[in-house]
């Protein structure tokens, strides 16, 4: 079987790609699988024939046309099978607007927000209750998130947040513990907690070595686990997705788990979280790889 390991893209987590491409590529050697690896620049048409060659492309890509559903219909047009969710579950998935509503309208809770289109809309309001969070409504590993505990700071987190999409959700804020939940196929994961050396969960903490701790299983209550699982799967199947991903919760003081994002293209790096809850779970990173290229339809 021959495996095309599609990376790079033109999205601000081009350089995590590559990281996750790499790690792909030296796993599918180590089970015995030729690969071939293939640079995305942002044109389809020139990679679409090395695509073509292989038996399964997968998608190494993180953020903006490899995460919205772009690389999924092009892939499907041209009927080349590829890890991953597909174009319409992609696309639902990276706007954290629309997944947010299915995701309330499914009856679970995730935090309240506002979605908005220019600076103007909200950055003279008197009744917003800080902190917030505001952040691209489009865009992946915390890219252009920001923290906002008052309105001196509220101006400069949106034009940092514009910078990277013509919407930017402004949400509540929860205070809790980060915990997210990997699914491979139809199997839920031990759930990771993170732990996290800034305020938040920012990129310099994801890609970092020694930024964040991570304690996987994470310790809580067997039934709060159970449910915590449960709900990751059942978002991930109302959301439309499949082969693997990871959903992402707060869980505040209560015990209250908010939904906050499911990323369909999770990173393959040495600090991803991924490979952490498959590790938990007794596989090994080259396991784990096997499993994505195995369950692929």
């Amino acid at each position: 079987m021959k495996i095309a390991i599609l990376m790079g893209g033109t999205s601000a987590e081009r350089k995590v790609s590559l990281s996750t491409g790499a790690a792909v590529e030296k796993a599918c050697s180590e089970i015995g699988l030729k690969t071939i690896s293939v640079l995305y620049g942002g044109d389809f048409q020139k990679v679409v024939t090395d695509l073509q060659s292989a038996d399964l492309v997968f998608i190494a890509l993180h953020g903006g046309q490899g995460e919205d559903g772009t690389i999924q219909a092009c892939l499907q047009t041209y009927g080349i099978p590829f890890t991953g969710s597909g174009m319409l579950s992609s696309s639902i998935c990276m706007n954290k607007h629309v997944s947010k509503m299915i995701v309330r309208q499914g009856g679970f809770v995730t935090p309240d927000w506002t979605l908005v289109h220019s600076i103007d809309e909200i950055s003279h309001h008197d009744n917003v209750t800080y902190p917030i969070v505001v952040k691209p409504n489009e865009q992946g590993s915390v890219v252009g998130l920001s923290i906002v505990h008052d309105q001196s700071e509220l101006s400069s987190a949106l034009k940092l947040a514009f910078l990277h999409g013509k919407e930017v959700i402004v949400e509540q804020y929860i205070q809790g513990r980060e915990l997210t939940v990997s699914i491979v196929g139809e199997q839920v994961f031990p759930i990771v907690d993170i732990r996290p050396s800034h305020e938040l969960y920012d990129y310099e903490c994801k890609y970092t070595e020694g930024m964040s701790t991570y304690e996987c299983p994470a310790k809580l209550p067997s039934k709060l686990t159970k449910e915590i699982q449960q709900t990751a799967k059942k978002i991930f199947q109302i959301l439309g997705c499949k082969n693997y991903g990871r959903i992402d919760f707060l869980l505040d003081t209560d015990g209250e788990s908010w939904f906050l994002e499911v990323n369909t293209l999770p990173g393959m790096t040495k600090t991803s979280l991924v490979p952490k809850a498959f590790k938990a779970a007794g596989g090994s990173f080259e396991e784990l790889i096997k499993r994505i290229i195995e369950e692929t339809d």
